[in-house]
């Protein structure tokens, strides 16, 4: 099966890696494409507010020829049903995050690796670079094709036991955690108990203080109204987490190179736009936080190589999983960039 580059007009100042188009098989233009596209975060969140940017865009262009339906809290199902969707066609367009992704390439692990990315412009790098493309690629077999990568963001700890000014303040803190290795790794690395809880659980065990807090980013914790059940945030940065939006392959084959041109495009703005407001939001989420009563910590320089220093050893051992080359090339590329 033949992948030819998208064109540089399809991609915008690079905000999107340009993933592989499948040539299509000459066809005559469908009257109407649908679509379906499903995502776990809700509409209010920037995740939802970047999709909906797509929705807009690929119907005005398309003029009415392609409508999007869109899926947003996980109402088509979870990662597994997404997947299955994308194979089988029945679903054209999902994100899922990069743990999530592992089982297709152990290459998605290396944003599980703690302070390894050390800012957005440093993920930037990884994400649109020859690392993300390479784990993106290896899902082109399963059937599916990865579009570009979003982002959640930097994981901070909200808790509502006590401020972590320290590292000795992690100590035995109960933490809800993801199902991740790499990340249950790094909570005991720093000291913490990480508790896996469902994602729909979250609040709930917040606010009856089934676990003391949770290690989540900014946007997130804002628009599920975390600052309700929690007291105290400390800005750690110990993980970035990123989305990947994938493509079914079946349908895209049968697109026209006229359509695949016009998606591509909506999807490179929508990027950019995702990404500009998830990083824009932060700074106004924090003074929020403060209004609200929340007691907002920054880490002093001494600390956070601490925190770094402590989770030294999770790098050690997923070394022989992720593999000491790729680690390696990731500390490189964003060393090479001056970072």
């Amino acid at each position: 099966m033949t992948f030819d580059r998208l064109t540089a007009k399809a991609a915008l100042a690079g905000a999107a890696f340009a993933f592989a188009t499948l040539v299509a098989p000459t066809a005559t233009l469908a009257a109407d494409v649908e679509i379906k596209l499903a995502h776990p975060n809700v509409p209010e969140h920037p995740m939802g507010q970047g999709f909906e940017f797509f929705k807009e865009i690929v119907e005005e262009r398309s003029e009415g020829a392609i409508e999007v339906t869109i899926f947003d809290s996980s109402k088509f199902g979870n990662f597994d049903s997404v997947v299955q969707g994308l194979q089988s066609g029945l679903l054209q367009m999902g994100s899922a995050s990069t743990p999530n992704l592992a089982p297709f390439s152990k290459d998605f692990l290396i944003f599980d690796m703690p302070f390894l990315i050390p800012s957005y412009e440093a993920a930037d790098l990884i994400t649109d670079g020859e690392i993300g493309q390479q784990a993106a690629k290896a899902l082109e077999p399963t059937g599916i094709l990865g579009m570009g990568y979003i982002e959640i963001g930097f994981r901070h700890n909200f808790n509502s036991t006590r401020p972590v000014e320290t590292l000795a303040d992690m100590e035995g803190m109960k933490i809800r955690s993801t199902p991740s290795k790499a990340h249950i790794a790094t909570l005991e690395a720093l000291g913490a108990n990480p508790t896996p809880i469902a994602w729909s659980e979250v609040y709930t065990a917040l606010q009856q203080q089934t676990v003391d807090g949770i290690d989540i980013d900014l946007n997130l914790a804002w628009s599920n109204n975390f600052h309700e059940v929690t007291e105290n945030l400390t800005l750690v940065g110990s993980l970035y987490s990123p989305h990947l939006v994938m493509a079914s392959q079946i349908w895209w084959m049968g697109l026209s190179p006229e359509h695949q041109e016009l998606i591509s495009t909506a999807f490179a703005e929508m990027q950019q736009f995702q990404r500009s407001t998830i990083r824009g939001n932060e700074e106004e989420i924090l003074g929020k936080l403060a209004e609200a009563g929340m007691n907002v910590v920054e880490l002093t320089a001494e600390e956070r190589a601490a925190f770094q220093e402590a989770t030294q050893p999770v790098l050690a051992e997923f070394e022989a999983e992720i593999g000491a080359e790729l680690i390696e090339k990731a500390r490189q590329t964003i060393s090479d960039a001056g970072m």
